[in-house]
């Protein structure tokens, strides 16, 4: 008998299955993307360091409904704008194991269409 796993379960083993060819450095950082119901957050990490640089979520925003599109593309954009203040242009795009689909992909779009460089 197969016994089957949860969604969050099989996401963490995607994640750490990318995680092993992503990776971020001081110069190109790591944009990484998890994702609830209720909402969306975004953060820049250098993984030498192991510290987080910049992060920017639909709670500190404080937006009514986190978990939509729109919600996605404000956190986009806010991470981008936050980028620029710390002098970050590039980043690795960490999806985080989900599909790079609606909301993760709206942070995407909305990230490179404010001037960051994915």
């Amino acid at each position: 008998m197969i016994k089957k796993e949860s969604r969050n379960k099989n996401r963490l083993i995607r994640h750490t299955r990318v995680r092993r060819n992503i990776s971020g450095t001081k110069e190109m950082p790591r944009l990484n993307v998890f994702r609830s119901n209720n909402g969306i957050y975004a953060q820049v990490i250098d993984d030498t360091t192991g510290t987080t640089l910049v992060s920017s979520s639909s709670r500190s925003l404080k937006l009514a409904n986190g978990g939509n599109i729109e919600a996605a593309k404000l956190v986009g954009k806010d991470i981008a704008e936050k980028c620029k203040k710390a002098k970050i242009n590039k980043v690795v795009f960490d999806r985080g194991g989900y599909l790079y689909h609606g909301r993760v992909s709206a942070l995407a779009d909305a990230a490179r269409e404010a001037g960051l460089e994915i």
